[in-house]
């Protein structure tokens, strides 16, 4: 597996996957019209570009070794949009981690994690955020991993759907990873 920053060329390939894993994993709760809604304001070629442009925004991939596809990427923004639930003085985001479905657990999303923490630190952030589907046990024992735990009950929407979420945060810590 390589980690590495995504470029402008990435940017449909994680658009698609982002569409793909979202759909996956949640678009069995939705409207047809609500799900193309969410992903058209979320996952598109266009939309990812600009992200990856964003000097405030971070974009990372972790290709398959035998393919090179990307298997799995994170967004993270230096400063988090989500509301004022901590102490923390200053709080980055980490806006998205998604795998490619046929390969969750085979480590990318550590390594994810581990190249969002070590971005955080160089940013001087005190504590990482991110919002969770309240019914999603998988996700928020991988994140308890890395010392991030429920601090509220937020909401998120899916076009007019609003789902029951938890903001999840902890604090910035070193761990070692081979960025390359």
């Amino acid at each position: 597996m390589t980690l590495r920053l995504a470029t402008a060329a990435d940017a449909a390939a994680i658009a698609d996957l982002g569409r793909r894993a979202f759909v996956a994993r949640f678009g069995h709760l939705y409207s047809a019209a609500n799900l193309a809604r969410f992903l058209d304001e979320t996952h598109t070629a266009a939309i990812v570009a600009a992200q990856i442009a964003d000097p405030a925004m971070r974009v990372a991939v972790v290709e398959a070794e035998e393919s090179g596809a990307i298997a799995s990427f994170c967004k993270i923004v230096s400063a988090s949009t989500l509301p004022p639930h901590t102490a923390a003085q200053r709080p980055m985001e980490l806006k998205q981690l998604y795998t490619d479905p046929e390969r969750i657990g085979r480590g990318a999303g550590a390594r994810l994690m581990d190249w969002a923490m070590e971005q955080a630190r160089a940013w001087g952030a005190d504590e990482m955020q991110l919002s969770v589907y309240a019914d999603n046990p998988q996700a928020q024992a991988f994140y308890r991993r890395f010392g991030l735990d429920k601090v509220a009950d937020i909401t998120f929407a899916v076009g007019d759907h609003i789902d029951p979420e938890y903001m999840f945060a902890g604090p910035v810590r070193a761990r070692s990873i081979a960025f390359g």
